[in-house]
This record gives C-alpha cells, structure tokens and sequence, in this order.
C-alpha cells in the first residue's frame, strides 16, 4: 500500500533551504570546479544505489541533467554560464546538509528540495539545453549518426549559439528574480539509450 505525502513550503520554511544554500555556496568557494561536479556526481552514484520515494528519484534526475549540462562537450557551456551552474552544485558538495544522506528514506530529501530551487533558478538554462538535446538528437538520426557520438559537430554550432543567446536574454530579463544569484551524453542515462532532459517544475 503506497502513501501519498503533500509538502508545502512556506516562504520561511524556503528562507531557511536558500540560507544553506547561500552557507554552502561559499563554504564551497575554496573547492575547485572538478571537486564540485565530482560531490555532486558522488551523490547521484550513492542516490542510485538507495530505494528513494519518486519524488526524491525525480529531482536527482535534474540533478544529472545540472551536471551534463557542464559536462556536455556539444552544448559547450560557455565559462560564466558554467561558473553559474556549478554554483548552483556547491550545495551537494557540502558533507553538512540539513539532513544527513545516510537517514533512510529521508536523508535525500534536503537535497530534492535544493535541486527544485535551483532548477526554479536555472529555469532557462534546463529550457534551453532540453531543446538542444532534441534537436541535436533528431538532426543525427536524420544524418544517419549515433546522438552520442556526435561531440561538437559544425552543424551544431548555429542552433546552440542561438538556443544560448535566448537563454542570456530571458534571464537578464528576469534579473534580480530568484532566491540568489549565482554533455547531456555525460549523463549516466544518456550512456545507456539516446535521452533528453526530464520534464521540469517551473
């Protein structure tokens, strides 16, 4: 018999998940880009090999899309909009979250709730890579190549500089928003079968 749980969060209670967030930011300032990504990367292998509520299984999920979207050589993430997303990460690689990974069944929970911030942050970045990822994947089989061999392909270049460029102009229209500032085929799932990123709250 399963049981379903709604959670709402008040503004304090998102007050109190921004704070660590902001804490973990700069605790991690003196962590390297590639120590970043490997905590947040550690995290999904230990996630993956836990029994967790879907809710918790979903957010890990945007999780790994954060990381592709660094590690993706074709969407070749410009240096700020990198720097941007790994801050975004600096919470995973803090060993002191809110809940301790190692409480069963809960102890992601802390971590789903930041993935749901930063995905509500980087709302633009996961709408424009998540087209990327479509059009690089139905442009390769139309070419008759594999999406996961594809690297950083010429015929590539012009969709991801315009996918890129909007995704600079709604967010600096949206400057100021938020709750602070700050290969898609590096994902594990991609390695399996050709994918794009889930479905994302906005």
């Amino acid at each position: 018999m399963s049981l379903t749980l709604t959670i709402q969060l008040s503004d304090r209670d998102l007050e109190h998940f921004t704070k660590a967030i902001e804490a973990a930011r700069v605790s991690a300032e003196h962590k390297s880009a590639t120590d970043v990504m490997a905590a947040a990367t550690a995290l999904l292998a230990t996630a993956q090999a836990s029994q967790l509520p879907d809710f918790i299984a979903d957010r890990l999920d945007q999780l790994d899309t954060l990381v592709a979207m660094v590690e993706d050589e074709g969407w070749a993430l410009p240096e700020s909009d990198a720097k941007r997303v790994i801050g975004a990460l600096a919470y995973f690689a803090d060993p002191k979250d809110i809940i301790p990974d190692h409480v069963p069944v809960l102890g992601f929970l802390d971590d789903a709730i930041a993935i749901e911030l930063c995905v509500r942050e980087l709302g633009h970045e996961f709408e424009a890579y998540d087209d990327f990822c479509e059009y690089r994947q139905a442009e390769a089989e139309r070419r008759g190549v594999q999406p996961a061999s594809v690297g950083r392909a010429d015929w590539l270049e012009g969709r991801r500089e315009e996918l890129q460029n909007r995704m600079h102009r709604r967010r600096e229209r949206e400057e100021g928003q938020g709750y602070g500032s700050s290969s898609g085929y590096g994902r594990r799932s991609y390695l399996k079968n050709v994918w794009r990123p889930s479905t994302y709250v906005r």
